[in-house]
């Protein structure tokens, strides 16, 4: 592996490696390349990782970022969808023994991560005692919200995920209730991580340049918030059901949210035992009370 290429990802380099490669960077899936050295070693440090961490990384793209997180971790599982992308950095990567590249889709389905790519992870961290899951990456826009969500939904979610988004995107996992950005992803999230927007990024530092900010954004497993949810996979469809009509009332939202679970007056004795006005809409709910609701919800169904 040369040293320089995985240390010098500026504009002039990854021009000149496409123009050997002969391609051009693919924006429809996300190709947008950091182009500050200073920026990629942020994202890196910034996810504090040890020679015990199995990192997984989405969206391989020339191996610059790849090589850094290697350079801290035990084990680096590498994922490219693109062939082209994957031929580049496997040019950059073949001499480091501890980085595993797969040149796969990372996601089975909108709903489910690629089980060769969990396999892979799994295998590693069971290689050794005391090893932990982190996800680093810069994630391609285009598929960054179903894998952080996805991955949260696993069994044996990553201890953190320090990840490039697009910046709305950020604002919607940060967002309180109330607010035009929270959502059910706000609410999945936050119901078992502590979450940050670590640092803002203008279009200009990327290469093609992107029509949107973008953020790094640091999101650490809570257990013991993640320890509330009792059923985690109904939880999840339970709160994207409650904002698939997010303008609905409460009492509305709750019976379609529900199913045929409820009826209108058990959906009223819930909104009552819980002390909720059914003229509240979901979006004013903070993540406990969605917790409580959904909780009921399922008890009720289970009578």
């Amino acid at each position: 592996m040369s040293g320089d290429s995985t240390s010098k990802q500026t504009l002039s380099f990854l021009m000149r490696r496409f123009e050997e490669a002969g391609i051009r960077p693919r924006t429809k899936l996300g190709q947008n390349f950091l182009i500050d050295l200073n920026l990629l070693g942020i994202l890196a440090d910034s996810a504090d990782l040890t020679a015990d961490d199995v990192v997984l990384e989405i969206g391989a793209g020339t191996g610059s970022l790849t090589a850094l997180l290697a350079a801290k971790a035990a084990v680096v599982v590498t994922v490219e969808a693109d062939r082209r992308m994957f031929q580049l950095a496997g040019e950059e990567l073949h001499a480091l023994r501890n980085v595993v590249m797969l040149e796969i889709d990372a996601l089975k389905n909108k709903n489910h991560m690629n089980p060769e790519v969990l396999a892979a992870v799994t295998s590693h961290l069971n290689a050794a005692p005391g090893r932990r899951f982190k996800l680093v990456a810069n994630l391609p826009y285009n598929i960054a919200t179903p894998i952080l969500g996805n991955l949260l939904a696993e069994d044996r979610p990553p201890e953190s995920m320090t990840v490039t988004i697009q910046k709305e995107l950020a604002q919607r996992i940060t967002a309180a209730p109330g607010t035009k950005d929270y959502s059910a992803l706000s609410i999945w999230i936050q119901s078992q991580c502590r979450a940050s927007i670590l640092r803002e990024l203008p279009p200009s530092v990327f290469w093609p340049r992107p029509k949107v900010y973008s953020a790094f954004v640091r999101i650490v497993l809570d257990r013991s918030l993640r320890d509330r949810i009792r059923d985690r996979e109904f939880f999840h469809d339970f709160i994207r059901a409650m904002f698939q009509h997010r303008r609905k009332f409460l009492r509305t939202q709750l019976l379609l949210a529900a199913g045929n679970r409820l009826d209108k007056s058990g959906a009223d004795a819930i909104l009552e035992r819980l002390n909720l006005d059914p003229s509240l809409r979901a979006e004013q709910l903070n993540v406990e009370t969605m917790i409580a609701l959904s909780r009921a919800v399922q008890n009720a169904a289970a009578i």
